[in-house]
Formats: C-alpha cells, structure tokens, sequence
C-alpha cells in the first residue's frame, strides 16, 4: 500500500521509479542515524539518459530543468530504498545539483529548481531545504544534470 508521499506522486501524474542501479562501485543511498545520504542521481529512465549533453549547448535550460526533476524521483526512489516509507522523511536536509555547462551558461540555480520545486511540491514543507547549484564541465555518461539529496527520516 502506497503512503501519502506515493500517493501525491500519483496526484501530480508521476510514478516512482525502480531504484538506479550503481553504474560503479558505490550504493544508491546509505543511511546514518537519522539521516539518508543519496549518491548523484542522473536523469535515468528506464536504464537510461533520456538525454545527453551540455546545458546551454545541446540541451535547453527548460530541458535541463525537466531532467532535474527525475534527477529528484530517482533520489526519491534511492530513499526509499532504504528507508523503507517515504512518509517517514521529517525533512529535505540539503539538495546539491550538478548542471555540464556550455562555457557562457549560467543559469544553474533555474535548472537545479526542478529538482527543488518537485521536492517541495510532494513533500511541502518537508521538502523545504538547503541547496547548492554547481556548473561542471562533464558528468558521468555525458549527463546534463546530477542531484544529490539528504533527508532526515522521523520516527529513526
């Protein structure tokens, strides 16, 4: 049975995804204490990119932006992998988002806001946090967009 998390997914018209399988040697999420640690999530659907390429170049902010947000549910999905619920995260912590920028772009913050946005619109204020939004120049697979997410779970 879905929990009220799950069940706002479904509201907005979204899905939670199968957990991404590690693409080295690292695990999707780990918990400490009270709190979940995921590692980047790329913007993968069904096993893979769904695009390719340097923001501001091949890829749109408004693109970018839409890959942030399943940056997001993957994270999501990493979550509860170990957490077991979803309606056990007290809080969104800290999200840090990765955007492979064509040299003169930068609007980094706008495309990490996909990310943020989804988190608070499932979440609410629960999904109010912290955040950083860093220009690189590569990501792994020739992703546009990685985010990393830190929740703090209730009830611990």
């Amino acid at each position: 049975m879905a929990g009220a998390v799950e069940a706002k997914l479904a509201e907005l018209g979204l899905t939670l995804p199968d957990v991404v399988p590690p693409l080295a040697s690292y695990q999707p999420a780990v918990r400490s204490g009270v709190y979940v640690y995921t590692s980047g999530q790329l913007p993968m659907v069904g096993g893979k990119l769904a695009v390719t390429g340097k923001v501001g170049a091949e890829v749109t902010p408004d693109e970018a932006k839409e890959l942030a947000k399943t940056c997001a549910l993957n994270a999501l999905a990493a979550v509860k992998s170990v957490a077991g619920d979803l309606d056990r995260i007290a809080r969104v912590v800290k999200v840090v988002g990765f955007v492979a920028s064509a040299s003169d772009f930068t609007g980094q913050p706008a495309v990490i806001n996909g990310a943020s946005e989804l988190l608070g619109a499932v979440l609410g204020d629960k999904g109010v946090h912290a955040r950083s939004a860093v220009g690189v120049a590569v990501l792994p697979l020739d992703a546009p967009v990685e985010v990393e997410v830190q929740v703090e779970l209730a009830g611990a």
